[in-house]
């Protein structure tokens, strides 16, 4: 059976095709603002131009037809309202009488890692832009233990690297680069309980980048960024290790899986392992091509879905805030 999952939800318009097996074909187109953050408006504009010339290439790529597909699966939440109806509006135009099965943007993350890992019933540390879970299997829902209070750790680094340098893109790589023999400098560190909370990280270190850069020369600029962008990995990272390793004591599950588009950071990988292996439990990490957002990952949950009894809907809608745990797991039993 093959599957064609649209991503839709934020930055990221993407179309993958997938069997039980494998990944036939992956193709997206990222909206990049000149400056700021997104703005949905211009993303809705970026994937309405793009999505029909992306279905023609990953087609292409798999070799097949749309005859060829069996069910159509799209990514109905949560997410940014323009950017989602735009998915929707596309399934209703293409899927024509095919089976269409609404998908969970967070759970597909959790199972596009499942798929391409080994790892079987894990505590998934899910950070990304726009969200930060760390999640458990549990009676037929993926729970959340523990989330970001106020903004997703991916949309704080963002707005720090676009305060202090010009980088209008993704954060990460630019700031664990400029981390590199940075030294630590005190920035509030926010753990609640099992929830987390990265605005005043946020606020403290573009507080103390605007005070203490002033006058500065320039290589003196640039050991300040090099501390500012140390310190925030620092302490961000260790505390979503500090949540993490409490969600796996008091579980007792032996697997960690961390997935999203900030999984591609080394040093949180780093931490994470080192936690693991001081647990003796199960360290895996979802691939980085496949760890952002992409269309693969709604391909495979949405198969996943079908196969075990979830009913295609009749009504292609979107809800922004449909949450990981409002999901039926119907195929882990």
């Amino acid at each position: 059976m093959i599957s064609l999952g649209i991503e839709c939800t934020a930055h990221t318009f993407g179309i993958g095709i997938a069997d039980e097996k494998k990944i036939l074909a992956d193709v997206r187109d990222v909206y990049k603002p000149k400056a700021g953050g997104i703005h949905p408006i211009e993303a809705k504009n970026h994937h309405d131009a793009v999505k029909d010339n992306l279905l023609e290439e990953a087609l292409q790529k798999a070799n097949l037809t749309m005859n060829d597909i069996d069910i159509i699966t799209y990514s109905a939440g949560p997410g940014l309202p323009p950017c989602l109806k735009v998915g929707a509006q596309f399934v209703s135009q293409i899927a024509k009488k095919k089976p269409v099965i609404a998908v969970n943007h967070p759970v597909a993350h959790i199972e596009i890692g499942k798929f391409l890992t080994d790892a079987k019933d894990p505590i998934v540390i899910y950070v990304s832009g726009g969200n930060t879970q760390i999640i458990g299997y549990a009676a037929n829902r993926y729970r959340i233990f523990g989330e970001t209070e106020d903004i997703a750790i991916g949309n704080a680094i963002d707005t720090f690297m676009r305060e202090v340098t010009d980088n209008p893109g993704f954060g990460g790589p630019l700031m664990e680069k400029l981390a590199e023999g940075g030294k630590y400098i005190d920035l509030p560190y926010v753990v609640k309980g099992m929830d987390l909370s990265f605005s005043g990280i946020l606020t403290s270190a573009i507080q103390k980048w605007t005070k203490e850069s002033k006058g500065k020369t320039k290589t003196e600029q640039d050991i300040l960024l090099s501390n500012l962008c140390f310190s925030f990995q620092e302490t961000c990272y260790s505390m979503l290790t500090e949540v993490t390793e409490r969600a796996l004591a008091h579980t007792g599950k032996g697997e960690v899986l961390l997935t999203g588009g900030v999984a591609a950071s080394k040093r949180l990988t780093e931490m994470l392992k080192i936690m693991c292996e001081e647990r003796e439990a199960k360290f895996y990490s979802c691939p980085i091509e496949y760890s952002g957002d992409n269309g693969s990952m709604i391909a495979v949950t949405g198969l996943l879905g079908y196969k075990s009894g979830q009913k295609p809907i009749k009504n292609i809608d979107f809800n922004s805030r449909w949450r990981t745990n409002e999901v039926e797991i119907t195929w882990i039993k």
